[in-house]
């Protein structure tokens, strides 16, 4: 078969994958009037050391978000990595940003279908869970920030890395901090 044409079936084949995804439309995040501008350094670090690794299961028909929120709070872990995490998903809600100004617009993407989870990675910040994860069918990979609804299919596996109580981790996802 000539490429020319498979263009039309390829053009279906998107057309259709497309309509099972839920969009909504951009949102923007208005600025927090109470929070002072300050400065932070071009490149900021906080060292620290691993004292124990979680290794978090979080069973079918469990939302993921959630789940990892439930096993923070169980582990008293207040500083943390996520290393990484596997599973799969009966559907998924993430965000991403949408613009390259401040205040970030927000995309949200929600679909029900099922999909492996590829990597879960983020951090835990003052207790706060931060996580991103990826995800793939047989037809696409995608990826953004956890929103709640996500779901677990089979099950989920998720590590964290607890660092000790040296890094003072509390800004690092302030996008005001800049």
């Amino acid at each position: 078969m000539k490429t020319t044409a498979l263009l039309p079936v390829l053009a279906v084949l998107l057309a259709a994958a497309s309509s099972c995804v839920q969009r909504t439309q951009p949102q923007s995040v208005k600025a927090n009037e109470d929070v002072p501008p300050t400065s932070c350094p071009a490149v900021h670090t906080a060292a620290g050391n691993f004292t124990r690794v979680v290794v978090v299961r979080i069973k079918h028909d469990t939302d993921l978000l959630e789940g990892l929120k439930e096993a923070v709070q169980k582990e008293n872990v207040k500083n943390g990595v996520i290393l990484t995490g596997i599973g799969s998903l009966t559907r998924y809600h993430i965000h991403v940003v949408n613009n390259t100004s401040f205040p970030p617009g927000e995309t949200f993407v929600k679909e029900n279908t099922p999909t492996d989870l590829l990597n879960v990675t983020g951090y835990v910040i003052d207790g706060r869970v931060h996580a991103h994860i990826t995800v793939s069918t047989d037809q696409k990979a995608i990826g953004g920030h956890l929103e709640p609804d996500t779901n677990v299919f089979t099950f989920a596996i998720v590590t964290l890395g607890v660092l000790d109580d040296r890094p003072n981790l509390k800004r690092f996802d302030d996008y005001k901090w800049h």
